[in-house]
């Protein structure tokens, strides 16, 4: 992502942009979301529970006009803590399930139709996840026929996250999802994948017309959103900024900073 540059360009009218977009029916302030992150109680020294944290990320979200998905992890409590979050806030929000065994698959997905969220989704890119299984909560690739029965089974928009190659985003097409996230997982599931940056055109080449695409992975700044959104995504995932954003002020930080992207990708869209 950092080698892609932006050319300048002053001589328009685009003198007041919009930044804008609409994903899943929802009028969003900027093409930007939370990512789904779980494991922050450990990860980040103890500083906040879970729960505490997804509430901040939902509600610092909704604050800046966009929203926030919520994530699972090796333990169970993990993904019912942005469950709660989600509820709270009326279900403006976007749970995402790790690729479990099929029948655990669906129980999650029940308890997610429950507070009837914006959307649901599942990593498939979580698949090579050690932790889940020493943990013991198993993951694994899903097979076209287990995605079908999945998303068969529910009404909500269903997410793909993890795909990194045009057969796999056109797979995702024939299952039914309704968007993907081009990711690699942050580079933590497998080593020497390409960058999200590198893959996106031919993927937004592929299935662009057809599905919603979403990007994450490096997001810092509102010119990296510009960068993803120009080499065909629809819109773009943060992780691990607004982490931080989070412990250093609670709701107020996750919305201060989502704003920042805002007014960044305003200047450079001028």
């Amino acid at each position: 992502l950092e080698e892609i540059k932006i050319n300048l360009r002053t001589v328009h009218t685009a003198k007041d942009p919009d930044t804008a977009a609409e994903i899943f029916g929802q009028k969003l302030a900027l093409p930007v979301m939370a990512a789904p992150m779980t494991g922050v109680s450990y990860n980040m020294g103890g500083g906040m529970s879970e729960r505490e944290f997804l509430d901040y990320i939902v509600e610092g979200s909704l604050a800046a006009g966009t929203f926030g998905m919520t994530g699972d992890g090796a333990d169970p409590a993990m993904y019912d803590s942005g469950i709660g979050a989600v509820k709270d806030s009326d279900g403006r929000g976007v749970p995402v399930i790790k690729p479990r065994e099929q029948d655990e698959v669906l129980k999650y997905l029940a308890k997610a139709e429950e507070i009837k969220p914006l959307a649901v989704g599942m990593d498939v890119d979580g698949a090579g996840l050690v932790t889940m299984a020493l943990k013991g909560q198993p993951v694994g690739p899903k097979s076209i026929d287990e995605l079908k029965e999945i998303i068969g089974s529910t009404e909500l928009p269903f997410i793909l996250k993890g795909i990194m190659t045009p057969d796999e985003a056109l797979k995702a097409v024939e299952v039914g999802a309704k968007a993907i996230v081009v990711s690699n997982h942050g580079g933590r599931v497998l080593d020497y994948p390409p960058g999200v940056a590198e893959v996106l055109p031919e993927i937004a080449a592929a299935v662009g017309g057809e599905i919603t695409i979403l990007a994450d992975g490096g997001v810092r700044s509102g010119m990296d959103v510009l960068k993803y959104i120009a080499l065909g995504a629809h819109g773009v995932l943060v992780g691990r900024p607004l982490v931080i954003a989070a412990y250093g002020g609670g709701a107020e930080g996750v919305k201060i900073y989502m704003e920042k992207l805002r007014s960044e990708l305003f200047q450079a869209m001028i």
